[in-house]
């Protein structure tokens, strides 16, 4: 099946960036350090699930560490984490006026790892220039999407429990929480994802509930965000033929809610990991659900641009979104 043959290649990601590179670390491939990852002086971390939580572990082979990706962009490396057991949600406040609303941040990886600067610290440079409190989540990875059956043929399904569905549900709740302290809005909080992490914006977008028991407090606030924004997103599309709504059918996995938040898109045509009909689907999902959507697909672009700036007009699509939060009166 095509759709899982596409999926398949963002699996390559973690592979790509554990090959080990040159001396000095600049590399693309090469490890940065062992250890967990650490935002700079201007972000706040703070563990997601209250010590001695029982959580399912993902499936880490060692312990948390950090290194370069796999191919540069923009002209230089992106840091990945791989191996993530202790979830976290890192806070960057406003700088200058503060809105009151609020992004929250998932990084792409193939639910393999975390693009944690590319798809996520940077887009918090973004969301804090234009008056956002942006929180990165750094969730739980990686959980495997592809079991083998007795056969030796891949399949395509969620895991259960979807960890980083849990983390998000959890991240949401404490932001909440924690809103009037942080001068945050708690009407006003979004979420953004890249890949693999705009799916998990289209999956909390969609979820009936907390997928886990209750904690505290924080688990009674609602998981809803206010607005969504999947950015060249995976593991939407099925990939199954024929003609007209079964040419773009959803994954069965993949339910829209009629309460779903107003939705804006990105995608490039020829993005070579996640198949454009992954955006075009869900747009059309949305639409059936009556669900305001804006879709914005280029002709070209590739995948996993972030928000660094090239000479294609893709990279420059945080203006139609900064455009876009303002008509929905967020910012």
């Amino acid at each position: 099946m095509k759709g899982i043959t596409l999926s398949l290649t963002a699996l390559a990601f973690a592979a790509s960036v554990a090959v080990s590179g040159s001396a000095n670390g600049q590399e693309p491939g090469s490890r940065v350090y062992s250890g967990p990852w650490k935002p700079g002086a201007d972000g706040e971390q703070i563990p997601l699930w209250p010590a001695g939580t029982p959580l399912t572990q993902p499936d880490a082979k060692e312990p948390e560490s950090v290194w370069y990706g796999h191919k540069l962009v923009g002209g230089r490396p992106y840091q990945a984490v791989i191996d993530v057991t202790q979830p976290t949600m890192t806070i960057y406040r406003p700088k200058g006026h503060n809105s009151g609303a609020a992004l929250m941040v998932f990084p792409g990886g193939g639910y393999e790892a975390l693009a944690i600067d590319l798809e996520g610290s940077e887009v918090c440079d973004w969301a804090t220039r234009i008056g956002m409190t942006c929180v990165l989540l750094k969730y739980r990875v990686p959980q495997n999407w592809h079991p083998v059956d007795r056969e030796g043929q891949y399949s395509h399904k969620m895991p259960t429990p979807f960890l980083p569905l849990q983390d998000a549900e959890r991240a949401m709740g404490v932001l909440r929480q924690r809103a009037s302290s942080l001068g945050i809005d708690p009407h006003k909080i979004g979420v953004v994802g890249f890949s693999a992490g705009g799916h998990l914006v289209t999956a909390i977008s969609n979820t009936t509930g907390r997928s886990y028991p209750r904690v505290d407090a924080a688990d009674d606030l609602s998981v809803r965000p206010d607005f969504a924004m999947p950015i060249y997103p995976g593991h939407l599309w099925s990939g199954q033929g024929g003609t007209g709504q079964d040419a773009v059918k959803l994954f069965d996995f993949d339910p829209v809610r009629a309460d779903a938040p107003p939705t804006f898109i990105v995608q490039a045509e020829n993005d070579p990991v996640d198949d454009v009909r992954n955006s075009i689907s869900y747009f059309l999902a949305l639409k059936a659900a009556n669900v305001p959507a804006d879709m914005h697909i280029y002709a070209t672009g590739g995948h996993a641009f972030g928000l660094r700036q090239s000479a294609e007009p893709i990279t420059h699509w945080t203006d139609l979104a900064e455009k876009w939060l303002h008509t929905i009166g967020m910012i």
